[in-house]
């Protein structure tokens, strides 16, 4: 049980992403700066391209590089092997550190050096729920498997995320407390595991995306994605989309697609209106957002999609799916719309295609609500959730780090 006169709780952070582009490198950073500001004791370590350590106030940041046995998870994110190698140099520091808890956000290579580093050292573990790995499991193999009868893709597809859910979720039993960043996710994962889950959600810099940023003035209706181009993301239904649009005879719109991704060539190589831009940051990327008039996320495996929000806060209503994360941040028919298929995408848009005076008044919503999130307010969520972990024994099933066990 954790003594009172420490003071403020030791944190130990192990984040899956950092500087990558993307909603957990995002959250990571908003994290750190959160722990900064208030003066609280937080220890980050996560991979990057060299050997890096940093001190900031109360905030220490240590980077680690991967090395020769790394292999590419998708264009921007790595899992390497051999990062074990670093177990006993940072099981040293963590403890030199002499943390209340360590938070872990995933099983990738720092996520099971933080569990193991947390196991040894005796220290309750947190880990958040980032990513439907089940689901991408799923769609990933569900684009190598066009080649088979439908009846036995069916059956690949559900013994697939059957077992890669059993699999993600048996690495969640190891924790004594868990985040998931939308209420569905926090009701199935704690029914899965057992252990006490809690609300993580989002929010997003309002100063940074802004609808004071828009440059463009007139010109066609402008719909817009931001976000990796990858089977998981659904990207292909931005062609279908397009054509359906086109379809309809309507040829004031132009479709601008950021980002990259595996998908990106088959993408250009259907869609007739697209300008893809790649990956764009900072002012450069709030800008893109802001000229945009509607955005659409056909994501269904996204746990919230924070690239929405950034949407949203820039004054640009959304259209996302019915599956997923990003439909607990829309609010249909005010600050966007939630589609269950296809043809409800395409009539979404085109409903605020063909009526522009729809436009205005879900513009102010949408920003409206991205100005009521709170980054302080989620953390300081977290934080009270810590201490309740670190005042009562942690329970966790190690037996779950016996890999032959899953």
């Amino acid at each position: 049980m954790r003594d009172a006169s420490r003071g403020a709780l030791r944190v130990v952070f192990f984040p899956d992403a950092y500087n990558e582009v993307d909603g957990v490198a995002n959250t990571a950073r908003h994290f750190e700066a959160f722990a900064q500001d208030r003066g609280l004791p937080f220890l980050t370590i996560h991979a990057g391209p060299q050997r890096q350590t940093e001190v900031s106030g109360s905030v220490t940041r240590v980077q680690l590089p991967r090395g020769p046995f790394t292999f590419p998870l998708d264009q921007t994110h790595h899992f390497d092997l051999a990062f074990m190698r670093y177990a006993g140099e940072m099981a040293q520091q963590v403890h030199d550190f002499d943390p209340d808890i360590v938070h872990i956000t995933g099983p990738s290579d720092l996520g099971m050096l933080g569990a193991w580093i947390s196991y040894r050292l005796q220290i309750p573990l947190a880990a958040s729920w980032q990513t439907n790995l089940h689901q991408y499991a799923r769609t990933r193999l569900a684009a190598k498997l066009d080649f088979l009868p439908l009846s036995w893709t069916a059956k690949l597809l559900d013994a697939a995320e059957h077992w890669s859910w059993r699999g993600a979720t048996r690495f969640y039993k190891i924790p004594c407390l868990l985040f998931a960043p939308n209420q569905e996710m926090v009701r199935e994962l704690g029914q899965a595991t057992g252990k006490p889950c809690f609300l993580m959600s989002h929010s997003v810099d309002t100063t940074a995306f802004n609808p004071a940023f828009r440059r463009r003035q007139g010109g066609p209706f402008r719909i817009g994605y931001v976000g990796r181009l990858t089977t998981e993301k659904n990207v292909r239904l931005l062609a279908r989309l397009e054509q359906a649009l086109l379809a309809r005879g309507r040829d004031n719109f132009q479709m601008v697609v950021v980002g990259q991704g595996a998908e990106e060539t088959w993408l250009r190589q259907h869609m007739k209106t697209a300008e893809f831009t790649g990956v764009l940051t900072g002012r450069v990327l709030a800008e893109a957002f802001a000229d945009m008039d509607l955005f659409v996320f056909p994501s269904e495996t996204d746990t919230f999609g924070l690239v929405v929000l950034e949407a949203m806060a820039s004054g640009v209503p959304a259209v996302v799916s019915a599956a997923g994360g990003p439909k607990f941040t829309v609010n249909h028919g005010q600050t966007g719309f939630v589609a269950r298929d296809f043809n409800e995408f395409v009539e979404c848009t085109d409903l605020l295609l063909t009526r522009p005076e729809l436009l205005a008044p879900m513009r102010l919503a949408a920003r409206q609500h991205a100005l009521s999130t709170s980054w302080e307010r989620i953390f300081e969520g977290m934080y009270s959730a810590y201490q309740g972990c670190v005042r009562t024994p942690c329970v966790a099933d190690h037996s779950v780090l016996d890999v032959a066990k899953v």
